[in-house]
């Protein structure tokens, strides 16, 4: 029996992401190559990603177990750029003590509280970083970090969207 197979290549499901079509299986489900947040790799029945049956490796049932269930991007060594945005976004915000809160905090520049309270909300919203050369920037840069106000920007982009733009080096208008 052959089923027709929606691709959710790149899709994410919990801690996985669709990497791969990896055939069908002998009733005809389309299995899928997956990776977890955690890193492992594992081949999954598409059907139960999407219904939610399947949400990671397995690494998510065993941390539940232990009550130590977490999003996967703020383990020992290998924070990711994500949680790192986040944390530095929430930090120059609302702490007095950060170098540069009087451009943000100080300014009354606040991060909303969806984002303040759930690194998975943050990233729902958000998505991955597109690349290494992209931060996180406010398309008001009046306005708050929030999910209708942020974006993930190159440095350029950043640069134009400023409110003063010194000249720089090298250029001539």
């Amino acid at each position: 029996m052959t089923r027709k197979v929606k691709d959710i290549t790149g899709q994410r499901f919990g801690y996985l992401v669709a990497k791969s079509y990896a055939g069908s299986e002998h009733h005809g489900f389309a299995m899928w190559n997956v990776v977890c947040d955690c890193g492992a790799e594992k081949v999954v029945m598409g059907i139960a990603l999407r219904s939610g049956a399947t949400v990671s490796c397995g690494c998510y049932h065993q941390q539940k177990a232990r009550g130590t269930a977490k999003h996967g991007h703020n383990r020992p060594g290998r924070r990711t750029a994500e949680y790192s945005t986040r944390s530095s976004m929430i930090n120059r915000c609302s702490n007095p003590s950060n170098d540069h809160y009087h451009r943000y905090g100080g300014r009354g520049i606040t991060v909303c509280e969806r984002w303040r309270e759930d690194f998975r909300k943050f990233l729902f919203d958000m998505g991955n970083r597109p690349g290494p050369g992209y931060s996180i920037d406010r398309i008001n840069n009046d306005g708050n970090y929030e999910p209708s106000n942020c974006r993930w920007a190159t440095a350029d982009q950043q640069y134009e969207n400023r409110s003063y733009r010194p000249r720089r080096k090298g250029k001539t208008e």
